[in-house]
């Protein structure tokens, strides 16, 4: 089992930046590879940016690549998400997951594989 719990969302306007965490326990924090999914009211969840259980792999969907940027600390058991030149369509909640089944270098963007979820944040990008 994996508890996920994610963090500070909130309010912004259009170009600023906003910091998420998601912070993890229940198991060994290398042993999962974290992913960030994001889902706006009516629409299926989708792929942001997913981490390797080692750190050393990052992917990012191509709507945030160089805009994002996910990095995990093992000492504090938590994956960031740093997001800067935000943009209205950013607007959603965002969603940390947890896929065990990866070794340690690879990375995911596939939703279905990963197999624990928080509860989401919302981040609501003013225009």
């Amino acid at each position: 089992q994996v508890w996920l719990v994610e963090s500070g969302g909130g309010l912004v306007q259009a170009g600023g930046s906003l910091s998420l965490s998601c912070a993890a326990s229940g198991r060994t924090f290398s042993s999962f590879a974290v992913g960030w999914f994001r889902q706006v009211p009516g629409e299926e969840r989708e792929f942001v940016a997913a981490v390797s259980r080692n750190g050393e792999n990052t992917y990012y969907a191509d709507s945030v690549k160089g805009r994002f940027t996910i990095s995990r600390d093992s000492a504090e058991n938590t994956v960031y998400l740093q997001m800067k030149s935000l943009k209205y369509e950013d607007t959603a909640v965002y969603y940390c997951a947890a896929d065990l089944s990866l070794t340690s270098s690879r990375v995911s963007a596939n939703r279905g594989a990963y197999d624990y979820w928080g509860q989401g944040t919302q981040v609501t990008v003013s225009s």
